[in-house]
């Protein structure tokens, strides 16, 4: 009996979780489309940083707005749900993995299957929780994320028409290993984003309990102290993940870089990474570093930001939601 209720617990946190990551990638895709571009240019994206050095050639992209109204024009709307289809199958299988350990290792950590008790874990374990099953999520999913990037970042005209041919050619030009480029300081970065993004979360979520006891000292039921509003999730989701993307772009800017690096690449996108452009990550933090500034470990932190925050709110809002109406069908 214990087994069968263990099973239906994974199985609901996979479903919501697969539902939660869905509906926030399609919502936030013009975000990451515009972010991916920035990630790969090699030349800076701003004016300010255009006029403030000596580059010979002149960039793509200079600019949220900018980007913006270059790759509606030249692309349509469709333009900023490009990669969506690998994306899709990437992140849901992704929240998939990653809210069904999640919750296997609170319950192993707190002694209880119950999510109301998981609230009263230390911050630690919720930490390292998050960080465990980011990692486990990675592993799974990682060939649709490399997917994902390669054909977010190209414009037109397409160097890959569809997700087959650019799967089929890196299978060709890199073999097997190369659907895993990037792996290394994907999983550096993983620890931290996804150990602050549910940790931060947890947190948040502990303090609104608090701050819900303060307003109602005698509650009719011990449900309104452990109750949140949507709109406090939503709250607690948007805090998660602005702190979780604000410490970690720098790996995500690396890891783009590896994926991406000596594909081919249209001309009027700037230069292209070549083959062997970084020896590892710690080869090419400096590397970029030196050629681009701090700006250029940072290049796409605005739309990234901007992304992070309603896609961590609409992640978590939606897991919620889906998981209490998954419970009650199914009891």
């Amino acid at each position: 009996m214990e087994e069968s209720g263990q099973l239906k617990r994974a199985v609901i946190d996979a479903t919501a979780g697969a539902i939660a990551g869905g509906i926030s990638r399609t919502l936030t895709s013009p975000l990451d489309v515009i972010k991916i571009r920035f990630q790969v240019q090699l030349e800076p994206t701003s004016t300010w940083a255009l006029l403030h050095g000596n580059f010979s050639r002149a960039s793509k992209y200079t600019g949220m707005i900018q980007a913006t109204k270059d790759i509606f024009r030249e692309e349509g709307l469709t333009g900023f749900w490009r990669g969506n289809v690998p994306a899709l199958l990437m992140v849901m299988p992704y929240t998939a993995i990653q809210f069904a350990v999640l919750h296997k290792l609170k319950t192993f950590a707190a002694g209880s299957s119950k999510t109301e008790d998981h609230i009263h874990l230390s911050p630690y374990l919720s930490y390292i929780s998050g960080a465990l099953a980011g990692c486990a999520a990675t592993v799974g999913s990682y060939p649709f994320d490399l997917l994902r990037t390669i054909l977010a970042s190209q414009g037109e005209p397409k160097v890959y028409p569809t997700m087959r041919s650019a799967f089929v050619d890196i299978v060709r030009t890199r073999g097997f290993r190369g659907l895993y480029a990037g792996l290394s300081p994907t999983l550096v970065e993983i620890v931290p984003y996804a150990g602050l993004q549910f940790g931060t979360y947890d947190t948040f979520k502990r303090w609104t309990v608090a701050w819900n006891r303060s307003r109602y000292p005698n509650p009719l039921s011990t449900d309104a102290y452990v109750t949140l509003s949507s709109f406090q999730i939503f709250l607690c989701g948007i805090a998660a993940g602005t702190c979780a993307k604000l410490v970690c772009h720098p790996l995500d800017v690396v890891k783009k870089r590896f994926q991406i690096e000596g594909l081919p690449r249209h001309p009027k996108y700037g230069a292209r990474v070549e083959h062997h452009a970084y020896r590892n990550m710690f080869d090419a933090l400096p590397k970029i570093l030196r050629a681009e500034g701090w700006a250029g470990l940072y290049k796409g932190i605005v739309p990234s930001t901007i992304k992070a925050a309603p896609a961590g709110a609409v992640t978590f809002v939606a897991y919620e939601y889906t998981s209490d109406w998954l419970e009650s069908i199914w009891s």
